[in-house]
């Protein structure tokens, strides 16, 4: 399980990676290109940093990709990484147990002192309630003068009580006069929402596993990159056609524009998907050079 260069053998994923790559003439920086990932994941292969690049589903998925393109042996790589990969499982017969608790009725007590204050409580707040609602102040009607209700064209006794609250209701704003302005935060009932816009597309990804993804609409301009968690999802809008690459596409859902994009025949043994979408919703698969 090891590949020969410059007549030595060359041991380990990492500089077997290296090696291979550099018998290709490639760099890190073209080979990432080619890949269509970052840079930075192929260092991490390469310096055997595999715990930077996630679970170790996407670890063998990267390290598969890798290998193909500088021509090394997946299968040999795959075996090394589990021989060099140990997962710890925790001993379930060591988890500490719980002492027992005892006598339950020294709690008995405690809790009723608990109920007890509770009710005390709500009986003294209901007598406060009771000697607030006696104390409070009863409104009466202040006498005015027939110039303060002029304006409402009625013409008072002299010492007739007037409510003043009702006579400034019965004045009417003088004609011409702008209406008062509508309350913060309603809105017309001629508005409506804003169209999108002529031309793009709306993508729509949910993800019932973790899986990497690196989206780009047409023109080169990124819209998604990086690794998104199970149960989350994405809303993307850009111009079609839209490039996309999932490195575990069994557990992405894709819609365009609310129609179902479908993979049949998309995905790699691997998992990963490479695949170009127009603006129909019909996928095909990308050119990988």
């Amino acid at each position: 399980m090891a590949s020969e260069a410059g007549g030595e053998q060359v041991r380990g994923i990492g500089a077997r990676l290296r090696s291979a790559r550099e018998k290709k003439g490639l760099t890190v920086l073209q080979a990432a290109e080619k890949l269509h990932v970052d840079v930075r994941l192929l260092e991490s292969l390469e310096a055997e940093q595999f715990s930077t690049l996630g679970a170790a589903v996407y670890v063998r998925g990267h390290m598969r990709r890798y290998a193909d393109l500088v021509g090394e042996s997946p299968t040999q790589l795959q075996q090394l990484y589990d021989e060099t990969t140990h997962t710890v499982e925790p001993d379930l017969t060591r988890i500490p147990r719980r002492e027992r608790d005892g006598d339950p009725s020294r709690l008995m007590v405690p809790a009723l002192l608990i109920l007890a204050g509770f009710a005390l409580a709500g009986i003294l707040w209901w007598l406060l309630s009771m000697q607030a609602g006696k104390a409070a102040p009863v409104r009466t009607l202040q006498p005015v003068t027939v110039a303060a209700v002029a304006g409402a064209g009625t013409s008072p006794a002299p010492g007739t009580m007037i409510n003043v609250a009702a006579a400034t209701s019965a004045v009417e704003a003088p004609a011409g006069a702008a209406p008062p302005p509508a309350p913060a935060g309603s809105t017309p009932a001629h508005a409506g929402s804003a169209a999108p816009s002529a031309g793009a597309a709306q993508l729509a990804l949910k993800f019932a596993a973790a899986s990497w993804v690196d989206i780009y609409e047409a023109g080169g301009r990124r819209l998604l990159h990086g690794v998104e968690a199970a149960g989350s999802a994405r809303t993307l809008t850009g111009k079609a056609p839209l490039r996309v690459v999932l490195g575990n596409a069994h557990g992405v859902a894709l819609e365009l524009n609310g129609q179902t994009v479908a993979l049949d025949g998309l995905v790699h043994s691997d998992g990963s998907a490479h695949i170009v979408i127009d603006r129909t919703g019909r996928a095909a698969a990308a050119h990988r050079g």
